[in-house]
Parts: C-alpha cells; structure tokens; sequence
C-alpha cells in the first residue's frame, strides 16, 4: 500500500485527535474559506482562466504555422479531449468539495507521497503561468505604445545576454503581478469582482470580433489558390490540437475554488461544463473569422487578431481588440493568483507544507500569506526570466495532473462506497465541526447490504461466465487490470510516438505491436468494467467509466512523450526539489504520520452530511462497554 493510504486503525485514531482539537482552533486564526462564489462566479472563474492570452496570440501561430485554416479542427479536437478531463475534475470537484484540485483528488484514492508530488508540479504551473502570461501582458500593452517601455528600461537601467534571463528586467510584468495579488488577497469576492468585470469585457469583445469578422469575411481565402481549408494536412490538424489543448487548461481553477462554492455538488460540474464550452465556442468562431478575414499565411502569429483588422482598413477595431486582449489576459492572471495559495493552503494544512501558509485572515477568509509570498515569486520570475524556455513546463506539469486525476477516478469508482446520506439540510447541524485539513476529511469504508455486490467484485450477471475471476479479494484483480492498462497506454504512446523515428521499427512490426497492445488496452477495460463500481444518484458521476478517464489517460500520456527531452530533464530536477521538501519537512510534519493509534474496543466513523465539507465525529463503542453518552460531550 503507497504511504499516506488510510487504515481503519489510522482513521479510527484520527477521530480521536479531532475531538480534541476543538478547542485548538478556536483559539487560533480561523482556518476555513468562505463559501460565498455563486454557479456564475465559477463559471466566469474557468472563462477568465481558459480565454485569455491564447485566443489573440495562439490561434494566429498556430493558424500560419501548423494547421492553417484547420485550426478551427484542432481547437475543436482539442476540447474534446479536454472534455475527458474535465469531467473527471467535475466528479471529484462535486464529490470531495475542498481547496486543492488535483493534489486534493490524488490524496483521497493514492496516497500522501503522490500528492505532494502532483500538488508540486500543480505550483510550478501555477508560478510559471503567471509570469508568463505578466510577460505577454506587458509585451502587449509596450508594443501598444510603440515599445517606449522596453526602450526606457534598456536606456536607464540596461540589458543583458545571459541564458534564461530576459533581455531587460520587465518592471511592468512585475507590478502587474503584484497588484493582482494585493487585490486577490482582499478576498474572494473582490476577486470574483474583478473577474466579473475583466470577463464581461473580453466576452463583449469576443463577440465584436465575431460579428465585424464574419461581415469581412472572404472565403476565398480557404480557396485552393491560398493553399486550401487544411494545406499542413492531418497531420497538422493533429500538431495544432498538441498546442490547442492547453487553451482550455484553466478549468481546474474551478475545482480549486470549490471549497469556496455555495453549493459544489450542483454548481461545480456545471460550471466546469459551461466554462468549457463558452471557451470552446470562443476559439473556433475567431480561429474561423481570423482565417477568413485574411490569407492564413500572411498572419501576424504575435498579434494576428488586431493586425488582421488593421489590414482590413479597421484601425478602430484593432484598439478594440487591443483592449479586449488587455482584459482577457488579466482574467488569465487573477485565476492563476487566485488558485496558488489554494494549492499551498491544502497541502500546509495537511502538515506537507509549511504551517503558515496554513492560515486564513479571519476577516478576508483568504490564504493571505501564501498569496503575498507565492505573488511576490511570481513577480521575481517574471522580472528576471525569459519564460520561453521554461514554458514547456506547464505542458508537462498539466498532463501529468490530469493523468492522475483520470486514474483517480477509476480507483475510487471500484471502491468501496461511503454510508449513505442521510437527508437533511444543506448546512451541517449544531452537532457538525469543520476541519481545514484534507487528511481530516477521509471517510471510513461504510456497510453495504449483504445482497448487493460491493464495489470492485465480479457483477453477478457475469459471474457464469467470468467465474475464474471471482475467487480473488474484491479489487485485487481491479488492482492488476488498472496497472495492466497504464502499462499498455504508455507501451501504446511510445510506439505512436517513437515508433517510426527513433525506435525505427519496420512497418509490420510497428502494426502488430500497436494491434498486440491495443488488445491489451481493450482487455484490461474490460475486465475493469466486468466489476461493480460505486453509483451515487445524489452526486455528478461521469458515464462510461473506465473508458473515458481511460481514453484521458491515454491521449495524456501521448501528448507528454511529444515533449521534449530537455522539458523532462528539467522536469525531473524540479521533481527532485519536491523530494527534498516532503522528505526534509513534510513527512515529519504530516497529520497522517502523526495520528495517534486507536484504543481497542473502539471504532470510529467519520459521515458527511450531504456531501458537505463539515462531518459529525461521533465515538460508537460495543454496547456491553458503551457508558451512557452525555451530549455535551458530542462534537
């Protein structure tokens, strides 16, 4: 078993600890979110962080680049396959409604040490992806004014030649970070505020783009004379969906903020889905204007948008653009800010990070010090490091996130389920006591009734014909099947990556090595969904398990052989950080290895009430043993 998996020892000796930690945190500074973000605050939240600075600047590269007019394929290939992802973030985000995203969904079905390394990985994409889109920020609204910027900076403080520095320190990008960050830590509905109005705007001029381009629209500019609809072919309808795809990464700051939802069973699968689509729509309508309103090789792939107007004699509309540009990239920063301390926040209250970031103000009910600290690294970054090279980072950080979380679904939906709910209010009762720390929130594995399988056993309508499997432990031969298909996804992504250049396999041997492992794939599914999973009415649950997360997993893991070996070897130094924090500080410091071991005749259950973030701790002892309760001993 991986360390940080739960025992019934663990978990029953956690409830103790709960129990006497009460007064502890009333003493001290609060340590809940506030619950105040509506269905149209996440939404937006997911909008502002997925339309941003890759409509104005990615959709012209990729459209002369890579695919040509066929970028509008690739963007809608690319939300599909972000699709897959996004619902297994909907089903965790409704089902464990707490801060930390894909560190949070990775705790609950695989352990402490994986994690801290995801929610490691999930940082650096964090910090990265605010500097660099501060960097394009400035960049844009410097070459609005003529670069005047840049020039004054080089003239008065000076430039440099050194690898991986920028060219001259961008005060600009940093201070850009830096008000962000002191608006974000006014709270979450200053935050919500700010997006709102940078949202709305950049939705507005999303919607002028469209209109004013279809009204210019010439298609003889996807006629065979210009090179024709797809001149890169499939091939680069497939290469523009690798670089489209992290287009619509933002979403997972919706699971991120879902401690802070008013009701996340309903709102954060909604959101999730709406966000997407919006943000889909959005980029195959201007990816489909900007290719019809000018020769797709003739495109400005760093401001295509705006000087596609200019050149169409609109000069008006390429302010316009301009502005919506400056918006749209601000949406892009708030989200990133807003999800960062999150991240920090969850993984300090499970005693993997350093306790300050633990803390929330008592009046702004915000992470206010990992917010300030982690803003103040953004903003450092961004003012000394050319991004270019390390930009590849999220590419790699994000996959490997979204692996885990597929994989995570699959490990829960074949376990055991919890004790079912039972109906009440939405709020937890006088009874009920909110813990800030993830690993304060595991639930034991609940009774089932003896008539019903339990998840992870053979379904009995196939019991006649797949008999030899029934005479293991339920999820055992779960467990070999989940381990079969990962190996056979990553021997599938090498061959179709590697394959026919650096493996230099003949043309029958590459057929038959892809076919042997595709009915490996195949095989391992269906054993997989030959077994009784969880079904809960009452939560968000993604239909056709194993094969969707499977399929996520799957492209996942081609799409990360794609990168190059210089990403994975930096990736791998960052990796080894991360080791040398969780075995320096957090395992010494983590809840799960500080719990205390249970007494002997007792047996503790931890039951959420409607799926809410508060649970009712209660003691229940053999009833030979079990002395009269006096309720005010009762949490």
């Amino acid at each position: 078993m991986a360390r940080g998996l739960p025992s019934m020892a663990s978990l029953a000796g956690l409830c103790q600890k709960l129990n006497r930690l009460k007064p502890l945190e009333d003493s001290t500074m609060e340590t809940s979110l506030r619950r105040c973000l509506s269905t149209l605050d996440l939404t937006l939240l997911g909008v502002g962080g997925m339309v941003g600075s890759g409509l104005y600047v990615l959709t012209g590269a990729v459209a002369k680049d890579v695919a040509g007019p066929a970028v509008l394929l690739s963007f809608g290939v690319a939300a599909v396959a972000s699709l897959l992802a996004a619902l297994c973030y909907a089903e965790f985000g409704a089902r464990v409604p707490r801060t930390g995203s894909a560190y949070l969904f990775t705790y609950v079905s695989m352990g402490e040490l994986w994690a801290f390394l995801i929610g490691w990985n999930v940082l650096l994409e964090y910090i990265i992806g605010g500097a660099a889109v501060a960097r394009a920020w400035s960049g844009y609204l410097d070459s609005m004014f003529s670069h005047s910027v840049r020039n004054f900076t080089e003239t008065h403080v000076g430039s440099w030649q050194v690898p991986l520095l920028g060219h001259y320190p961008d005060f600009l990008a940093a201070g850009i970070i830096l008000l962000a960050s002191a608006f974000v830590s006014c709270g979450a509905r200053v935050s919500s505020w700010l997006n709102h109005t940078f949202s709305a705007i950049s939705l507005l001029v999303i919607l002028f783009i469209v209109i004013l381009g279809f009204i210019l629209a010439q298609p003889h500019n996807w006629s065979a004379e210009e090179g024709g609809f797809a001149p890169f072919g499939f091939s680069g309808v497939m290469a523009g969906t690798a670089s489209c795809f992290y287009a619509f990464v933002g979403f997972d700051v919706i699971a991120a903020s879902s401690e802070e939802a008013q009701n996340p069973r309903r709102s954060v699968p909604l959101a999730i889905a709406i966000s997407l689509a919006i943000a889909a729509g959005a980029y195959i309508l201007v990816s489909t204007v900007l290719t019809l309103m000018v020769p797709w090789h003739s495109l400005d792939p760093d401001s295509a948008l705006a000087d596609a107007f200019y050149r169409r004699g609109y000069r008006w509309a390429g302010f316009i653009v301009a502005a919506g540009s400056i918006c749209a990239m601000n949406t892009v920063l708030l989200s990133l800010l807003f999800s960062l301390p999150r991240i920090v926040y969850a993984m300090a209250a499970d005693g993997l990070f350093f306790q300050v970031f633990a803390r929330v103000h008592p009046r702004t009910q915000v992470p206010v010090a990992g917010t300030l600290a982690f803003g103040l690294l953004t903003a450092f970054l961004a003012l000394l490091l050319d991004l270019e090279s390390l930009v590849q980072f999220l590419s790699l950080g994000t996959l490997l996130a979204y692996t885990f979380v597929a994989t995570s679904i699959i490990v829960l939906r074949f376990q055991k389920s919890s004790p079912p709910s039972s109906p009440g209010p939405a709020s937890p009762g006088p009874l009920s006591k909110q813990h800030s720390s993830f690993s304060d929130h595991l639930q034991l594995v609940g009774t089932t009734h003896a008539s019903l399988p339990e998840p992870g056993e053979l379904q009995p309508a196939l019991r006649p014909y797949l008999g030899f499997l029934d005479g293991y432990s339920p999820g055992a031969v779960v467990t070999w099947a989940l381990g079969v298909m990962l190996a056979s996804a990553i021997t599938i992504g090498c061959v179709l990556v590697f394959g026919n250049s650096t493996l230099h396999l003949p043309h029958w041997g590459y057929i038959l090595l892809l076919l042997l492992t595709s009915v490996v794939f195949l095989l391992s599914l269906l054993v997989l969904g030959a077994h009784q999973q969880q079904y809960r009415e009452d939560l968000f649950q993604i239909p056709m398990v194993p094969l969707i997360p499977a399929l996520s997993i799957l492209l996942n893991i081609c799409l990360m052989l794609k990168l190059s070996y210089l990403t994975w070897m930096r990736f791998s130094i960052w990796l080894l950080m991360g080791l040398a924090v969780y075995f320096g500080y957090g395992i010494r410091h983590s809840k799960e290895n500080q719990r205390e071991l249970p007494g002997p005749n007792s047996t503790h259950y931890v039951v959420f009430p409607r799926g809410s973030l508060e649970e009712t701790v209660q003691a229940v002892q053999p009833p030979s043993q079990a002395p009269a309760q006096d309720p005010s001993h009762m949490e």
